[in-house]
């Protein structure tokens, strides 16, 4: 991403954005006072984004409220379709899937989130839903840790001094130290597995998925409920099949570079 402060970034379009991307499960519907507080912008400013975005048909107003219009689908299904992800990782997803009854997911880095880009459900109910385009602290997941732990010392120094790791769960890593020390085993180990971290009764193992220059440039994992499986029988029978899912995503990422240098873009 560009600086701000390059002649070429257009910030009116950067507001545009932010008021769009307000609105989430938390503001699913929102006043122009609230809209914002929640980007921050001055109410005039944030008056003129929503008066465009309502115009161009992403954004509804009814009365005084404003929500999201159908027509911002259109962004998302927009990069599944021309970066080829359903032909890329759907494929050794569900296969994970059907060996081991497990959800499986690939997801990059959003600045401290994760975000999901390709997700095969499991058929039994899980504690947390996940899709295309949800959304977790990086921290508490075993993806977020595997992304982050190959990014490098200043990447991590940077991430820490932005905001203190926030508690999901008594089982998330909170401290700076313990955290660092947790990325330098997985950058060891290549995988890493959660426990209860972002949310009680769920178990996950990760691993990270590489470009043809060796880069992390994305994380699958398989997850399910702790009444399954233990920590130590997950990362014991699915490392092996993660691995070769990665490894099948990782050629077809030689096949297609255009996507590999877009999930690569952080």
């Amino acid at each position: 991403m560009r600086e701000p402060k390059d002649p070429e970034y257009l910030s009116t379009l950067e507001r545009g954005l932010k008021v769009l991307r307000s609105f989430d499960a938390a503001h699913p519907e929102m006043a122009l006072s609230e809209v914002s507080v929640v980007t921050g912008l001055s109410p005039a400013v944030a008056r003129r984004c929503l008066n465009t975005l309502v115009a161009l048909g992403y954004v509804a107003q009814t009365g005084r409220r404003f929500l999201l219009r159908p027509e911002v689908l259109s962004f998302g299904s927009a990069y599944l379709s021309s970066m080829n992800i359903e032909q890329l990782a759907a494929v050794p997803l569900q296969g994970l899937r059907d060996q081991t009854g497990d959800s499986a997911s690939l997801v990059v880095r959003s600045g401290r989130d994760i975000l999901y880009v390709c997700h095969i459900p499991t058929q039994r109910r899980i504690r947390l839903g996940a899709g295309v385009g949800t959304r977790y602290p990086l921290h508490a997941t075993s993806m977020g840790k595997v992304l982050l732990a190959f990014e490098g010392d200043a990447a991590i120094a940077a991430f820490l001094a932005e905001a203190p790791l926030a508690r999901m769960t008594e089982r998330t890593v909170t401290d700076p130290q313990a955290f660092r020390d947790r990325l330098r085993a997985i950058a060891e180990r290549r995988y890493d597995s959660a426990l209860d971290e972002l949310d009680y009764g769920i178990v996950s193992v990760a691993v990270p998925v590489q470009d043809a220059d060796g880069k992390v440039v994305a994380a699958i994992n398989c997850s399910t409920s702790t009444t399954r499986i233990s920590q130590d029988e997950l990362v014991r029978t699915r490392l092996p099949l993660l691995r070769d899912a990665a490894a099948a995503i990782e050629a077809e990422l030689r096949r297609w570079p255009m996507l590999a240098r877009s999930l690569g873009a952080n």
